[in-house]
């Protein structure tokens, strides 16, 4: 699934030229442009991955590779927009780096701010005082927290014998995730934070994903059934608005799983998961980009050059912390059993 999720990664990038570029939202649908949509579709895929990892391996096995999966390439990430981003933005815009250390919020705020993966800190000092859409250094990143607390979960949820026998508590805890969600508005009336709307907004994803990973692994994949799970998720979401694509979710997965299985991808992708990188390096790349002029060339040659540029990035990351990170912790699990990665 590595070139889906690439697609998906570029799928944001794209979203989010439109608004980085100060060119408005871009496509959308329900209010939902296409870089919701595009996560919308990394979770439901990291569901299945996800569940089918923890009813695979032990507790604590599963819990480690989740953290060096997701954490060492974000950390490195802030840390790159600290030492790299920031400085060159202030260079760019003044001339100098006067003030960057000790201006508010300062590099350090920045990294300390965020190193729970709760995004509480988007900007450094004054270095994107100047572009379209300013003093927001990456604003991908939140969705990991509520990415890893899907993760602790099903991490949860998977010691119980009940939960790994069959399909019936995912999809029971899916369809309550829905109604939830279906009735978020009632979460302001009772003063509930904006964590809670956006954890609600992504969990049926996440559990349609669950759900599908039951269904495959115990029926395998239809090409008929994919094709109507294709149309059916398409069709909610198009047509039913507010819950429509979190409903779809289980649709979706099957039929994403289903394209994999039938969609060759080059060997190179194959080996090589760069989604992950692509994803949290794209919008500090076009914030540099917007700084240059490069929006100015038009948004098909903007959205080109920060392809290029994210693509390098995401493969730096994943030949120097990715792909180690997880090679040292896969050292202590036995050869024959099997794995699963995501981003």
């Amino acid at each position: 699934m590595n070139l889906f999720r690439l697609v998906l990664a570029a799928t944001v990038l794209f979203a989010h030229a439109w608004y980085i570029a100060g060119r408005g939202v871009g496509p959308a649908l329900h209010g939902e442009n296409l870089g919701g949509w595009a996560v919308a579709g990394f979770f439901v895929l990291s569901g299945f991955l996800i569940t089918r990892s923890r009813l695979r391996t032990a507790a604590g096995e599963y819990l480690l590779h989740r953290v060096m999966r997701i954490y060492p390439a974000f950390l490195v990430c802030l840390l790159v927009t600290v030492l790299i981003f920031a400085p060159v933005s202030l260079l760019l815009s003044n001339g100098s780096l006067s003030g960057y250390l000790s201006t508010a919020p300062s590099p350090a705020q920045y990294v300390w701010g965020n190193l729970g993966l709760q995004i509480t800190q988007y900007d450094i000092g004054a270095t994107l005082d100047s572009v379209p859409y300013p003093n927001a250094w990456n604003g991908s990143l939140w969705t990991l927290y509520f990415e890893f607390l899907c993760y602790l979960a099903v991490w949860v949820l998977g010691g119980w014998a009940f939960f790994r026998r069959s399909v019936v508590p995912a999809a029971t805890l899916f369809v309550l995730s829905v109604l939830v969600w279906a009735n978020i508005s009632v979460a302001t009336t009772l003063g509930l934070d904006q964590n809670f709307v956006l954890f609600f907004k992504l969990l049926p994803f996440f559990l349609g994903g669950a759900v599908a990973h039951f269904v495959i692994d115990r029926a395998g994949i239809n090409t008929i059934v994919g094709i109507l799970s294709l149309a059916v998720s398409l069709s909610l979401i198009v047509f039913v608005p507010v819950w429509g694509g979190q409903i779809a979710a289980p649709f979706l997965a099957y039929g994403l799983l289903f394209l994999s299985s039938v969609i060759p991808q080059p060997s190179l992708i194959a080996r090589n998961d760069i989604s992950y990188g692509f994803y949290i390096y794209a919008w500090p790349v076009q914030q540099l980009v917007v700084l240059v002029g490069g929006h100015r060339a038009g948004m098909a040659v903007y959205i080109g050059i920060t392809v290029v540029i994210t693509a390098i990035f995401a493969t730096a990351s994943w030949w120097a912390v990715e792909r180690p990170s997880m090679r040292a912790v896969r050292k202590t699990r036995p050869s024959a059993e099997p794995v699963a990665h995501n981003s």
